[in-house]
């Protein structure tokens, strides 16, 4: 909140110091989730890191929030990896952000939003897992397999083959990082556990005998590019890889800035510039040979933390990382996988969290979760989206298509409740519940429902009818005075 102190120049040094904050949070999840994702070298998630902080931060339209490479995307981008190659992924992650352009141009920000948040958080945590069990056989200085079946049928061989210096320096980086954010973190707000952990991995690793996989870094990161390709007979797959992406990135992304709204009080984001500018960030990472970005929530909520008031603090941090890559980038070349494994497991377990579990199940869409994690899990990740979206819909029809009668005994007469959505979906619930009352008795008929519309209307007064004929009584207004009820108060509702 603005104050009167809140001068120009206060605002640029809190925007200052909170870029930094979030470069050196930047800085290691950028290298992680290059690795998670099975780029050739981390020059792919730095270039990602600084398009996302100078490109979007410049052009977009969520002032606080922080882009770049995002966890939520390495499953997906590791797929296109796998199936497609690096440069071809650089190209559907051009064509991604083009779709992202033209859907901020055309207002579709809104749409996006449209997934269950059961579907989201399932996706969520099944990445996590994903993430987690390919990592765990980098602690034990081996490679991930390239699915959650085969990283559970080769762990115990990991296991028993162990490298014992990537074991040491890696549980020894996860516990730096558990520890500091328990006990640290809190009172040591600008220097995060992350970068604290990977740079006590490295170090130790320095004094530890034996080999162990380092990051591959390039002799000079900023040149010699792996230009985008789209050498290839199969088009058609690459569209509907790159339709895939643009709206996980697109969701995740404009999600992100809602939630980043939430924790600040200045300007509300505008979700259509902010799409727009998204797309434009990934059409110039993909063109140099960077990893898809997205509004990414843990960089966002340490740049608010930090103090930041303007998009500046977000275009700054993806200057210090140009800077950092600029001169410093050597040092990269020192980190063990096994550090940075450690971060991506503490990353992974994180993302599965059990406080939404719990509310997606308080809301009666466990079985939505589930399969979406399955599907995430043991398919793919577009598999998953699109098996919880669809039995998502099938739940709603359900709930469109039930019409919930209570009936209860009161003063010798049946006091008949009817709830639900009364449309002509409900029909058939409708009269079936209606024709299960005992005939030639006295009804008193209440309606409790969220809609009603002609064919219900139609079906209830059929019913009335027929039941009045055959020697009962219904007492209550009449369905249509029900009807002129209702649409008065949704007309009042709307105004």
């Amino acid at each position: 909140m603005k104050t009167a102190t809140d001068t120009g120049s206060s605002r640029i040094t809190r925007d200052l110091s909170a870029s930094l904050v979030v470069f050196l949070v930047a800085l290691p999840l950028s290298l992680g989730i290059a690795v998670a994702s099975g780029a050739p070298t981390v020059r792919a998630g730095l270039i990602a890191a600084i398009v996302g902080g100078i490109v979007v931060g410049l052009l977009g339209g969520a002032p606080l929030q922080v882009s770049g490479p995002a966890a939520g995307l390495t499953v997906m981008v590791y797929g296109y990896i796998q199936a497609f190659g690096f440069r071809a992924t650089c190209a559907i992650v051009i064509l991604a952000g083009v779709i992202q352009l033209a859907a901020g141009a055309l207002r579709f920000a809104r749409a996006a939003l449209a997934i269950s948040p059961a579907v989201l958080q399932a996706m969520l945590a099944g990445i996590g897992v994903l993430i987690a069990l390919g990592q765990v056989h980098v602690l034990f200085g081996h490679r991930p397999g390239g699915s959650a079946s085969a990283n559970l049928a080769n762990l115990p061989a990991s296991i028993s083959n162990l490298n014992t210096a990537a074991v040491i320096v890696g549980f020894s980086t996860l516990a730096v990082l558990v520890l500091w954010n328990r006990f640290v973190a809190a009172r040591v707000k600008f220097v995060p556990g992350s970068l604290v952990a990977i740079a006590t991995g490295t170090a130790l690793a320095a004094f530890l005998p034996g080999e162990q996989p380092l990051v591959s870094v390039p002799e000079n990161v900023l040149g010699a590019f792996e230009w985008p390709s789209i050498e290839g007979t199969d088009l058609g797959a690459r569209i509907v890889a790159a339709l895939g992406l643009a709206f996980v990135a697109s969701a995740e992304s404009l999600l992100c800035a809602v939630a980043t709204d939430r924790l600040h009080d200045g300007p509300r984001a505008k979700l259509n510039k902010e799409l727009a500018a998204q797309g434009l960030g990934n059409i110039v990472s993909g063109a140099l040979g960077g990893l898809p970005i997205t509004g990414v929530i843990v960089r966002s909520s340490a740049n608010i933390a930090s103090g930041a008031r303007t998009s500046l603090s977000a275009t700054l941090h993806g200057v210090w990382m140009l800077l950092f890559v600029a001169l410093f980038a050597g040092f990269l070349g020192r980190i063990p996988m096994a550090a940075l494994a450690a971060l991506l497991v503490h990353v992974g377990v994180n993302l599965v969290k059990i406080k939404e579990f719990k509310r997606v199940h308080a809301f009666g869409e466990a079985a939505v979760y589930a399969v979406t994690l399955a599907g995430v899990v043991f398919i793919n990740l577009l598999w998953g989206i699109g098996l919880g979206f669809a039995l998502a819909l099938v739940l709603m029809l359900r709930r469109l298509v039930r019409a919930d009668l209570e009936v209860r005994e009161r003063d010798g007469a049946l006091q008949a409740t009817l709830r639900g959505h009364l449309t002509f979906l409900a029909v058939p619930a409708i009269t079936h519940a209606l024709g299960e009352l005992p005939a030639q008795r006295t009804v008193h008929l209440e309606l409790e429902v969220d809609a009603l519309d002609h064919a219900a209307v139609e079906a209830i007064h059929d019913w009335r009818v027929g039941y009045e004929r055959a020697g009962g009584k219904v007492i209550g207004r009449t369905i249509e005075e029900s009807w002129r009820e209702l649409t008065h108060d949704l007309a009042g509702a709307k105004s």
